[in-house]
C-alpha cells in the first residue's frame, strides 16, 4: 500500500513540474484571418479579370481569347466560324435545324462535388463562344458562397444572345445542377429557351467500341491529339476550392481556371468533328473500322439500312477486332435479308458457320430455317440443326430437329409403301 502512495506522490510532482513549465511559455500567436477585400484584389492582380458588381452583389470574371490563327490539336480555331448552320441538325434529331456558330454557347462547370443536389455549388462556370476574333471564353467565379446570386445573374445575362447550348454530359449534370442553383437563388434560369446539344451521346456512339473511355480529356488526347501539361485532376478540384475558401490564397484556384478553359476549348473543337460524321456518314473519313460501326448502328436505328450496310462493309474492309468482326458480319447478314437479298444473307451465315465464333450457332440456325422454309431441303436443314446442337444444347433446336426428322422420314415411308404396292 505504501508503494502505491509513493508512486502517486511522484506522479503528482511530475505533473506539477510540467504545469509550471507551460505557465512560463509564451502564448501561441493568433493568425489573423485573411482580409477578403485584399484577397479579392490579389485574385484580380494574379489573373486578368475584374470584380463585377450586380444588383445581387459582386463576383469575379475573367476572359480569354484564342485568336483565329491558333489551333488546338488537329483543329484550327479559324475553322470554327466556318461551320455550317445546319451542322447540328442530324445529331440533335432535327431540334437544331439552323443556327449559326456565333449563336452557340459552350458551357462547363466546376463544382464543389459530383453528387449533385442542393448542397453542391457551381463555383466556376465557363462559357465559350465563336466570334470574328476567334474563340472567346468568359469565366464566372464566386469567391465565396455569398457571391452565387451575383454570378448567376450575370450568367443569365451573358447567355441571352445565344440560341444553342453545347455541353459534354451537361444534360445529366451541368444543366440540372445550374437549374437547382437558380431555384435556390429564387431566380429564373435561362435554359428553357436554349436548345441543348449534349455532345457526349454522339461521341460515345462514334468511339465507345474502340476507346476504353469517352471522357472529354481522353477524347482530347486520342481524337484531337492534345496532351495536357500540368493539368489538375478533376477529383482534386473541390479540394482546391475548399482550400481557397479557407486560406483565401488565389494561387489555389488558378489551375482550376486553366482546367475549365481547356475543357471548353476541347468541347468546341470536338463539335467541329463529331456532328460532321452524323451530317454526312458515308463521307466520314475515319481510319478505324470500329468508328464506322458506331455510326452505322445509328443509321440502322434510323431505318437507313442501305447506308448502314455500306458503312458496315467499309468497316470490315478497314479491319476489326475478332469479336466486333463477327458481330458485324451477323448484322450485315440481317440487313441483307431485311433488304430482300437472301443469297447474300445465306453467304454471310455460311461464312459465320464455317469458323468458331460467338455467332456460329445462330448462323447454323439461320441456315436451317433457310433450307427448311425456302429450299424445302429438309435433309440439309436437319444437318444444319444437328451441327448447331453439337455446339450448344437448346430446347428450341431439339424441337426443330424432331420436326425435321419427321419431315425427312415421311417421304421415305411413302416411297417404301409405294414400292411394296408395285411388288404386289
Amino acid at each position: 500500500m505504501e508503494d502505491i502512495q509513493e508512486q502517486l506522490a511522484a506522479l503528482r510532482r511530475h505533473i506539477a513540474k510540467i504545469d509550471r513549465k507551460w505557465e512560463k511559455a509564451a502564448p501561441a500567436p493568433v493568425r489573423p484571418r485573411p482580409d477578403r477585400k485584399s484577397s479579392a484584389q490579389f485574385i484580380q492582380n494574379l489573373m486578368s479579370g475584374e470584380v463585377v458588381t450586380t444588383p445581387h452583389g459582386q463576383h469575379f470574371e475573367t476572359e480569354k481569347v484564342w485568336e483565329r490563327h491558333r489551333h488546338h490539336g488537329s483543329v484550327q480555331i479559324c475553322d470554327l466560324a466556318e461551320l455550317p448552320e445546319d451542322l447540328l441538325a442530324p445529331l440533335s434529331e432535327g431540334t437544331i435545324a439552323h443556327a449559326p456558330p456565333t449563336r452557340w454557347a459552350f458551357l462547363d462547370t466546376e463544382t464543389t462535388g459530383l453528387a449533385g443536389g442542393t448542397g453542391t455549388y457551381a463555383f466556376l462556370i465557363g462559357v465559350g463562344s465563336i466570334d470574328a476574333s476567334g474563340f472567346r471564353l468568359r469565366q464566372f467565379f464566386m469567391r465565396d458562397y455569398g457571391e452565387e446570386a451575383s454570378l448567376l445573374c450575370r450568367l443569365a445575362e451573358y447567355l441571352a444572345p445565344f440560341d444553342v447550348l453545347i455541353t459534354y454530359n451537361g444534360k445529366a449534370y451541368d444543366q440540372p445542377l445550374l437549374e437547382t442553383r437558380f431555384r435556390m437563388a429564387r431566380a429564373r434560369h435561362p435554359f428553357a429557351r436554349l436548345e441543348h446539344l449534349d455532345l457526349l451521346f454522339g461521341a460515345r456512339r462514334l468511339w465507345k467500341l474502340r476507346l476504353e473511355s469517352c471522357r472529354l480529356v481522353d477524347l482530347e488526347n486520342r481524337i484531337l491529339g492534345v496532351e495536357r501539361q500540368g493539368d489538375l485532376p478533376g477529383e482534386m478540384i473541390p479540394y482546391c476550392y475548399f482550400e481557397f475558401l479557407r486560406t483565401q490564397q488565389a494561387f489555389e484556384i488558378v489551375p482550376i481556371f486553366h482546367h475549365n478553359a481547356i475543357d471548353i476549348l476541347s468541347l468546341a473543337c470536338l463539335t467541329a468533328i463529331v456532328p460532321f460524321a452524323f451530317r454526312a456518314p458515308e463521307a466520314a473519313q475515319f481510319r478505324h473500322g470500329a468508328d464506322l460501326i458506331g455510326l452505322g448502328r445509328w443509321l440502322g436505328q434510323a431505318g437507313r439500312d442501305e447506308e448502314c450496310l455500306r458503312l458496315f462493309r467499309r468497316a470490315v474492309e478497314l479491319g476489326l477486332p475478332d469479336e466486333l468482326l463477327f458481330r458485324t458480319l451477323w448484322d450485315i447478314g440481317v440487313l441483307e435479308r431485311r433488304l430482300g437479298r437472301v443469297d447474300a444473307a445465306v453467304a454471310i451465315a455460311a461464312e459465320l458457320a464455317a469458323s468458331r465464333n460467338p455467332f456460329r450457332v445462330r448462323a447454323f440456325e439461320a441456315l436451317a430455317k433457310h433450307y427448311e422454309h425456302r429450299e424445302k431441303n429438309y435433309a440439309m436443314a436437319l444437318e444444319m440443326t444437328r451441327s448447331a446442337l453439337q455446339i450448344e444444347e437448346c430446347a428450341e433446336l431439339r424441337r426443330r430437329e424432331q420436326r425435321l426428322v419427321g419431315r425427312v422420314e415421311r417421304p421415305r415411308a411413302r416411297k417404301l409403301e409405294l414400292s411394296r404396292k408395285l411388288e404386289l
